[in-house]
């Protein structure tokens, strides 16, 4: 019979590195992407709001994009509403059910797209373009497979 010893003497080391690694490299780019919008007086959570809306085009539901927002770790639900609201009342998006961005939002995002793009060029540029999508495809499959086996 396998004891725990054996059992955990068989998994590979990296293993035992990827949850900690993973978790320094979100809290350190999450800081640096906040540094970064700053320089243009933006908070990563209207990034956020701005992108997921753009990306979801020409439309979103405003129940998925406050779901969506309230699982960042810095907004719950009710800050979530206030962030809509408040880009709602800055000309930024628009819509009851349905939220969309408006001529002002969409020259905002397309901005921040165009500096948030520069730095992360700057950063992942150094690396070998395959080992990049190897990882995107990796990190999904593993957050597929976690919110599967979470259900």
């Amino acid at each position: 019979m396998p004891t725990l010893e054996n059992a955990v003497a068989d998994v590979p080391p990296v293993y035992g590195q990827f949850g900690q690694t993973l978790a320094y490299a979100e809290r350190t780019l999450t800081a640096v992407l906040t540094r970064h919008l700053a320089q243009r007086a933006t908070e990563p959570e209207t990034w956020y709001a701005l992108r997921l809306t753009a990306a979801s085009g020409p439309r979103i539901s405003r129940e998925r994009l406050i779901n969506e927002l309230a699982g960042s770790p810095n907004l719950d639900p009710a800050s979530a509403h206030e962030l809509a609201d408040r880009l709602e009342a800055q000309g930024l998006l628009r819509g009851n059910d349905a939220v969309t961005l408006t001529a002002k939002g969409e020259a905002l995002y397309r901005s921040l797209r165009e500096f948030v793009l520069g730095a992360t060029t700057r950063l992942l540029g150094q690396f070998d373009q395959r080992d990049i999508e190897t990882t995107v495809q990796t990190l999904r499959a593993i957050t597929a497979r976690a919110a599967a086996d979470s259900s």
